[in-house]
């Protein structure tokens, strides 16, 4: 589902929408039109990242684009306009309005549609909501309102009520900006078109910047859009903009690391007939075209010892104070890319044999490194595997994917000297590490289920006589 509006039987216009379960903001990546560009119903139009996937969004109509309301990197909120569409080019009919629009006004507020608002996934945004959360992304200078009316011979598309006159002329970010920084808005100099008042000039006001200087010399030190890594005057520090991705993995890991009383265990050991195991594996024809790899042996065994120990797979019911159990497994998989550490999740991992659980895996991986994975792909997963092994590195201390009850992270497999039957043997060794909730898992609990994945990764025939 889209979600657009129609501002005139000639030009429509398309909205940012829900692109996951309740996600109020994203990023604008690329767009793929550019005004004048004939669009078709379907056609993929722009790639947006929100705080969970990167997203394409299709345009739900044909017409000519008329205009683009954002530049790549500008994180809009939903339900803003994101780009104008002529559907009737050619036929000369400008659009009408109630009345004439008599000066410039900051851009307005659509007013809200009734019910929930049609979105891409979820329900959208429930019909008493009246406020919007501030855009993180840099404003463009001028209200859209008035860039319409200029382009429209004069006549200005049906709009919600403007501002009041008395009022200074800003957007909503923007007051919340100035009152954050304790600014008086009558007092900043305005110098958006229309005489809308800027971040710039917000930022103006606020800075002890000398009498002479005007507004437009401050602006460069303000991030210009798209918003962008700055470097000091000095070159000795760089500053990033936290978004998107990045943002999502902060707040969810620190409310993990807060939330849940993180326990971890450590177990090394000799996985030499894993290895073995795997090589096998990818001469039979039972597993062709499937990826093969430790990884695989490893995820099978952490189900096998769900299975065994299944109170482990649980949640905690903060509101009710009630702890969770799952009967089903999906199996979050931690991947690297390009835009940050994400971590989807095999639904129903549980019911999977060895050749579909790494099929599951192989198209999760790709899925992932083509940043082409959904909000629902990295939702409601129950236990995750954490391979840092790949990096090089010995082991860590993984913190929960928040609402997980444990994460088992997988250290590199190094041939290593071990003692073998009595000798000393070069083996290849590895070292798990099992990061659990202690509200849902006790150390007892989460002994028995790390010594599991040990001991079948030790004796994979165990797989068979246990699983």
């Amino acid at each position: 589902m889209t979600t657009m509006t129609e501002t005139s039987a000639r030009f429509r216009e398309f909205k940012m929408p829900d692109v996951g379960e309740g996600l109020t903001e994203a990023e604008i990546l690329k767009w793929f039109v550019q005004p004048g560009d004939t669009v078709t119903d379907g056609q993929v139009v722009c790639e947006v990242e929100t705080a969970k996937a990167a997203v394409e969004l299709p345009i739900p109509f044909d017409g000519v684009v008329h205009e683009l309301r954002f530049p790549e990197g500008t994180t809009v909120d939903v339900g803003e306009v994101i780009i104008a569409v002529d559907v009737a080019p050619g036929s000369g009919d400008a659009p009408s309005a109630p009345e004439p629009v008599q000066e410039p006004v900051a851009e307005p507020e659509p007013e809200a549609p009734k019910g929930r608002q049609p979105v891409l996934v979820g329900y959208g945004v429930a019909e008493t909501s009246t406020k919007r959360r501030a855009r993180k992304g840099v404003e463009i200078p001028g209200p859209a309102a008035a860039a319409i009316q200029a382009e429209m011979n004069g006549h200005a598309a049906p709009v919600a009520p403007t501002v009041p006159e008395t009022r200074p002329l800003a957007k909503p970010p923007v007051r919340k900006l100035a009152k954050d920084l304790g600014i008086d808005l009558a007092t900043v100099t305005p110098t958006g078109e229309g005489g809308v008042i800027t971040r710039e000039d917000v930022h103006a006001a606020a800075a002890p910047a000398p009498a002479e200087a005007p507004a437009q010399a401050v602006a460069p030190a303000v991030a210009p859009a798209p918003a962008a890594v700055s470097v000091d005057a000095a070159g000795r520090e760089t500053r990033i903009p936290v978004k998107g991705v990045r943002k999502a993995i902060a707040q969810a890991m620190v409310g993990s690391a807060f939330t849940a009383p993180h326990v971890t265990e450590f177990v090394t050991l000799d996985v030499t007939r894993t290895m073995k195991l795997v090589a096998e594996l990818k001469e039979d024809k039972d597993m062709a075209g499937v990826r093969v790899n430790p990884l695989l042996i490893i995820a099978k065994a952490l189900l096998v010892a769900i299975k065994r120990h299944p109170e482990v797979n649980a949640t905690w019911d903060e509101a009710n104070q009630e702890i969770v159990q799952k009967h089903y497994v999906n199996l979050g998989i931690a991947a690297a890319t390009p835009r940050g550490l994400i971590v989807p999740n095999i639904k129903d991992a549980h019911d999977k044999t060895l050749p579909e659980l790494g099929q599951a895996l192989s198209d999760l991986v790709t899925t992932a490194r083509d940043g082409k994975t959904s909000p629902a792909a990295m939702a409601g997963g129950t236990v995750t595997i954490t391979n840092v092994g790949v990096f090089g590195v010995d082991t860590g201390t993984p913190i929960l994917n928040q609402g997980e009850s444990a994460i088992l992270a997988v250290g590199a497999i190094k041939l290593q000297p071990w003692v073998h039957k009595g000798k000393v043997k070069p083996r290849q060794v590895t070292t798990l590490a099992l990061s659990f909730d202690h509200r849902l898992v006790d150390g007892e609990l989460g002994s028995k289920v790390l010594a599991d994945v040990a001991a079948i990764l030790e004796q994979p025939k165990r797989l068979i006589t246990w699983g």
